[in-house]
């Protein structure tokens, strides 16, 4: 099972050979392929052959991009992500309103429970109206209690002036949580032989990840765990390694200890069978310790 998240952030060479990723450097790594999850090229003074390239995606690792600020800008994506693709594609978009409509329920409910345990356990008061948000979830959330919920949650964690539009080290390092994973949501979906595009609630036209946009929502709470620990006055090189380091880090899925990236796995995988099955006891979501 592959578990690595490298990444290069300084000058080098990637290539290929014989099963390796080669890094060359002042020194020259060599990392098994099979080892890595996550590949992140966080420096723009990188080059990479084309033979990397398409071995990576073969074997379905996630390579991420950042720009020239160090920040996540693109990802790679592969075409084929399961040999029946366009069988699958071909369900996913019959799959029926009222289907998506009773799974994202189930997620964003999921959320909010996250939200509200994660108040609770830092002794916020805010936690007792995130409860009844909880309660008061229609089908499809069609009162937004989602939207009611984030702002009451964000304001409880970080001060009532805080906002999500705002540029400081917080939002900095949320934003870049937030695209690990959604980049590993959007890895499992084209593993699994479905699109990105097409989404459960999240349907914006600009948007090309709209269904790792839905399926990430319950994992955010890990990423505002790892910020609200920080409490990052800047955000930087260290800053961001700490957040890719999230990715390791173990949860409990289905009964067992599992690494954050295979618990993604497993969630994804469930939330289509739920999808295809027209049944939403079979999503598996996770827990951590709080």
């Amino acid at each position: 099972m592959s578990w690595r998240i490298v990444v290069i952030s300084n000058s080098a060479k990637l290539d290929y050979k014989l099963d390796y990723m080669v890094i060359r450097q002042a020194e020259i790594t060599k990392i098994h392929l099979s080892e890595i999850s996550v590949l992140m090229v966080e420096s723009t003074a990188v080059s990479l052959t084309a033979a990397l390239l398409n071995e990576l995606m073969k074997r379905k690792i996630k390579v991420i991009f950042c720009d020239e600020k160090r920040n996540p800008s693109s990802e790679l994506i592969s075409y084929y992500g399961s040999h029946d693709t366009s069988a699958k594609v071909r369900k996913q978009v019959e799959w029926s309103k009222e289907t998506k409509t009773m799974v994202w329920t189930e997620i964003v409910t999921e959320k909010i429970r996250k939200q509200r345990d994660f108040l609770k356990s830092l002794g916020k008061e805010e936690y007792q109206l995130l409860e009844e948000y909880v309660q008061q979830i229609e089908p499809g959330d069609i009162t937004n209690r989602e939207g009611h919920a984030a702002k009451v949650y964000f304001n409880a964690l970080f001060g009532t002036k805080f906002t999500r539009t705002e540029d400081s080290p917080i939002n900095a390092a949320l934003n870049y949580g937030y695209g690990l994973l959604l980049s590993a949501c959007n890895r499992e979906i084209v593993a699994n032989g479905y699109i990105t595009q097409l989404g459960l609630f999240h349907d914006n036209m600009f948007n090309q990840f709209n269904l790792g946009s839905d399926l990430m929502e319950p994992f955010r709470i890990l990423v505002d765990k790892k910020v609200n620990g920080l409490q990052p006055d800047k955000f930087e090189h260290d800053e961001k390694m700490q957040m890719v380091n999230m990715l390791n880090q173990e949860v409990v899925i289905d009964g067992k200890q599992n690494y954050l990236n295979n618990a993604i796995k497993i969630y994804c995988r469930s939330v289509f069978e739920a999808i295809n099955q027209q049944d939403i006891s079979l999503i598996r979501f996770y827990r951590d310790e709080l």
